[in-house]
């Protein structure tokens, strides 16, 4: 095979793998129930581990590249701490263990976790802060039967905010863990 023809043949494919990252990327969906729901041509029965029996669904999930934030993505929420703390509520962690639940009904995907902060206070002390806010959320999935290695995180401390102004409301906003599945 000749330079050339080597060079275009490379060239197509990076383009290739550049347009599929870019158009985002999708799984499949499982479900529990007994597989009456829809016109069952993309679903299908499978026995489990455990002998039980559990409902395929293998329509596509838009995964959308910014994850919970998003809105998109049916069953993942993104969830907010209080001000300069990685605790959470009982509403959101009670958001949380849907969010691990549909971990569960999704056993091939994978999360990063995006830990955020507000504007407020420095870079160094945001990025520990949203290390801080990240881990504990992966602790909690973990805790609840989600394998470690399927849990990575990040964080963008201050530089990723959701909402632009100082108002409580939008500071507010920006004190979240993000989950963007991946591949």
């Amino acid at each position: 095979m000749n330079q050339n023809l080597k060079k275009s043949l490379t060239t197509v494919a990076a383009a290739l793998v550049i347009a599929s990252m870019v158009s985002g990327c999708s799984l499949f969906r499982k479900k529990s129930g007994d597989g009456s729901s829809g016109d069952g041509s993309n679903i299908r029965s499978e026995t489990t581990a455990s002998g039980s029996s559990e409902t395929l669904d293998n329509s596509p999930i838009n995964l959308g590249v910014t994850g919970s934030d998003s809105g998109s993505i049916e069953g993942l929420k993104t969830v907010f701490f209080p001000y300069d703390s990685s605790s959470l509520s009982e509403t959101e962690s009670q958001k949380l263990m849907g969010n691990i639940e549909w971990m569960k009904k999704n056993p091939n995907v994978k999360l990063t976790i995006e830990g955020h902060c507000d504007q407020r206070g420095s870079a160094e002390y945001n990025l520990a802060l949203g290390e801080r806010r990240a881990n504990a959320v992966r602790q909690v999935f973990v805790a609840n039967g989600v394998k470690g290695n399927r849990v990575t995180v990040v964080s963008f401390g201050k530089e990723k905010l959701l909402a632009q102004g100082d108002s409580d409301e939008a500071m507010a906003k920006n004190r979240r863990a993000n989950f963007v599945p991946v591949q």
